[in-house]
C-alpha cells in the first residue's frame, strides 16, 4: 500500500506548494541580486536575458497558484516538469550573468533538494545528472560578468577566458564546480532515501490509522452484536413459548400447523445463533495440538449451509494436496465463508457453485452466483460496511466482515463480474497462521 493514490496525490499537491513558496524567494533573491549589481555597483548587465528568465520563474509560480486552487490532483510528473523549467530557467540567466562564475550558482541545488524528498530516485538522478551537466557546461560556455571588462577593460572574453584559466582564480572556481558536483551527489545519495524514508514513515502511519479504524468499527460491531443477543434472548423466547401453543391450538390444521412448525423451527434457529456468539466469544480458536483437516473444515461448513438453504443448488468442487493440512479452525472463519455463500445465494437462489484447491501454503476458493453481476458502484463499494445491493433487507456488513476476517490472517477477497453472467468471489487464504504446531 505503499503506492496509494491517493496518498501519492496529496503529498504531491504539499510539494507544489512547497516549491511554490520556494520559487517566491529564488525570485526575490535574484532579483535582489540584479537591482543590487545595477543600482549599487553600476553595472551594465543584459536586461532582456534576464527579465526573460525571470519572466519564466514568475509565470511558473503563477501556474502553480493557479493548480494550488483547482480540485484537480496533483502528481509527481507535474512535479518534475515544473523543477526541470526551473533548471532552464536557471541556466539561461547564468549563461548570461558569467557562468561558473556567478555566485549564485548554488541556487541549483535547491530544485535538486526538493526532487530529492518530493520524487522518487530515477527522477531524482534525472534532476542531479542535469544540474552537473548545466554547471559542467557554464565552464565552457557562458558571457562574462562586465565586472571583468571594468577591471580589465581592453581584453577580449576569450583573453579573459584564457586569463582566469591560467591563474589562482581558475583553480578556485574548479574547487567550486567540485563542491557543487559532490554536494549534487549527496543530496541525490542521502537526502532522497531520507525523503523516501520519511515519505515511507507517513506511509505507515497513515496504515496504522486505517487499521486501528477498522478495529474500533469491529469492536462496535461486536459490542452491538453481544448487546443484541442479549437483548434478544427474552422476546426470542416468549415467541417459542407462543408458538409451540399455537401449534397445539391448530393440530386439526395441518396446512396451518406445518407453517407454524416453521415459525417455531426458525425462531429456534434464531436462538442457537444468539447461542454460539454468546458461547464462542473468547473461545475462537481450538486449542493448539487439536485440529481439524481442511478438506473436512471445508465440508461440514458446506454441509450446515446448504442444510440451511435446502432450496439452493449447491455445486462443489474441491480438491488438493492428501493428507489435506491440519488447522486450528477459527470459528470466525466458518463464520466468514458463509457469509460469502449467503450473498451468492441472495443473488442467485436458485443455483451456486463452489470450487477450490488448496496446497500445504494456501486454500484458494472461489463461489459463482448467476445473479445479475456488479455494477460499476458495487464493484468499488463492495466490502465497504453498510453498503449493500440487496432491496429492503441487508445491513451490508457481510461482506465487509468476511473480509476483514480472512485478511486478519493474511488473506484477500475479491469480486469480479464473470464472463458470461453472475459474479465470481475468490478467496486466497495462507495457511501459516492456522496451522497447529505438527504442521509448521
Amino acid at each position: 500500500m505503499l503506492d496509494d493514490p491517493d496518498l501519492s496525490q496529496t503529498a504531491a499537491l504539499k510539494n507544489l506548494r512547497r516549491l511554490f513558496w520556494l520559487r517566491n524567494v529564488m525570485i526575490a533573491g535574484l532579483g535582489l541580486a540584479a537591482w543590487a549589481a545595477i543600482g549599487i555597483y553600476d553595472l551594465e548587465l543584459p536586461l532582456a536575458p534576464i527579465a526573460s528568465a525571470m519572466g519564466l520563474l514568475v509565470a511558473l509560480n503563477a501556474i502553480s497558484w493557479w493548480r494550488l486552487r483547482q480540485p484537480r490532483k496533483a502528481v509527481d510528473m507535474e512535479l518534475l516538469a515544473q523543477l526541470l523549467l526551473d533548471m532552464v530557467a536557471l541556466t539561461g540567466l547564468f549563461y548570461f550573468t558569467g557562468g561558473y562564475t556567478n555566485p549564485f550558482l548554488w541556487m541549483y541545488l535547491l530544485p535538486l533538494t526538493v526532487a530529492a524528498v518530493a520524487l522518487p530516485w530515477r527522477n531524482t538522478w534525472l534532476i542531479a545528472g542535469l544540474a552537473v551537466a548545466c554547471y559542467t557546461g557554464l565552464m565552457f560556455w557562458y558571457q562574462p560578468l562586465p565586472v571583468m571588462q571594468m577591471d580589465m577593460s581592453g581584453m577580449s572574453p576569450a583573453e579573459m577566458r584564457a586569463m582566469h584559466h591560467g591563474g589562482g582564480f581558475s583553480i578556485h572556481l574548479l574547487g567550486m564546480w567540485a563542491g557543487f558536483v559532490v554536494s549534487a551527489l549527496v543530496i541525490a545519495f542521502f537526502v532522497e532515501r531520507i525523503g523516501r524514508n520519511l515519505r515511507e514513515y507517513d506511509q505507515l502511519i497513515a496504515e496504522a490509522r486505517e487499521k486501528m479504524l477498522e478495529n474500533e468499527r469491529m469492536l462496535a460491531l461486536g459490542t452491538l452484536a453481544t448487546a443484541a443477543a442479549h437483548e434478544l434472548g427474552t422476546p426470542l423466547a416468549t415467541m417459542a413459548v407462543v408458538a409451540g401453543e399455537m401449534v397445539e391450538d391448530c393440530a386439526d390444521q395441518p396446512q396451518l400447523a406445518q407453517s407454524l412448525s416453521l415459525l417455531r423451527s426458525q425462531i429456534d434457529r434464531c436462538k442457537q445463533i444468539l447461542t454460539s456468539i454468546t458461547a464462542s466469544a473468547g473461545c475462537q480458536r481450538i486449542e493448539d495440538g487439536q485440529g481439524e483437516m481442511l478438506d473436512d473444515f471445508l465440508d461440514r461448513t458446506l454441509t450446515d449451509w446448504h442444510d440451511a438453504h435446502p432450496a439452493t443448488q449447491l455445486d462443489c468442487q474441491l480438491h488438493g494436496s492428501s493428507p489435506a493440512p491440519l488447522i486450528a479452525v477459527d470459528r470466525t472463519l466458518g463464520q466468514a465463508l458463509v457469509n460469502l455463500l449467503d450473498n451468492a445465494a441472495d443473488a442467485s437462489p436458485s443455483r451456486i457453485e463452489v470450487s477450490g484447491d488448496w496446497s500445504p501454503a494456501e486454500l484458494s476458493l472461489t463461489i459463482r452466483d448467476y445473479g445479475s453481476g456488479l455494477t460499476s458502484e458495487a464493484a468499488d463499494r463492495a466490502g465497504t460496511p453498510f453498503f449493500t445491493t440487496k432491496e429492503d433487507r441487508g445491513l451490508g456488513l457481510g461482506l465487509y466482515l468476511a473480509r476483514l476476517i480472512f485478511e486478519r490472517f493474511g488473506g484477500t477477497v475479491d469480486l469480479s463480474n464473470h464472463p458470461q453472467s453472475g459474479t465470481l468471489t475468490t478467496v486466497r487464504l495462507p495457511l501459516a497462521m492456522l496451522l497447529v504446531k505438527e504442521n509448521k
